[in-house]
């Protein structure tokens, strides 16, 4: 049996711009970079209230990325979706889809990470 969940990887073709989405507008922190046995390089970010990472990884040698349409996303939390939503719109990511209320008092939206990989952002209710 496994015991945690430790980190989900994103091969993508632009690392750096990769990295500047999720540290710049998301506001990962990065925790660590290297390069793998076989010459992937590797950066790991995770969110400052998380334990798990996400691993982007570089490996040209791989062949094209390609990402299938919802196939996979990550889901944030967010305490104020409308003030993210501005504040990333300035750094040049837009919300795709939302806000829309989710029914329980918060709110959900989704936004384009680059490389194509969805971002699904949920405030959560008020208490």
């Amino acid at each position: 049996m496994v015991k945690k969940l430790l980190h989900t990887r994103y091969r993508v073709a632009d690392l750096e711009k990769t990295v500047s989405f999720y540290r710049d507008v998301l506001g990962l922190q990065e925790i660590r970079r290297q390069t793998s046995g076989r010459g992937s390089q590797l950066v790991f970010l995770k969110a400052p209230e998380s334990d798990e990472e996400i691993e982007i990884c570089k490996f040209d040698e791989s062949g094209p990325i390609v990402v299938g349409p919802d196939l996979t996303h990550l889901a944030f939390e967010v305490d104020d979706i409308e003030q993210f939503a501005r504040d990333s719109a300035k750094k040049g990511y837009p919300l795709s889809d939302g806000p829309q209320p989710n029914g329980k008092g918060g709110a959900i939206a989704f936004m384009d990470a680059p490389e194509g990989y969805e971002i699904e952002l949920i405030q959560r209710a008020k208490a």
